[in-house]
């Protein structure tokens, strides 16, 4: 068996970064209603969700 090196990134420089935010309950449960309706994970559709808000906010 040939040993071969094992490369990993550093956590975190994937492009994405953790972060905590606060929200509503009530926000909660629709989102993991969607989740469960859509097969989705809860952390895919907040991104999902997300990046639709920031390319399509306008600003007054």
């Amino acid at each position: 068996m040939k040993n071969e090196t094992l490369k990993i990134k550093r956590r975190g420089e994937d492009g994405h970064r953790t972060i905590t935010v606060r929200i509503k309950e009530s926000t909660l449960a629709k989102l993991d209603s969607i989740a469960a309706e859509s097969n989705y994970s809860r952390n895919e559709l907040i991104n999902i969700i997300l990046e639709h808000g920031v390319d399509n906010i306008e600003i007054e």
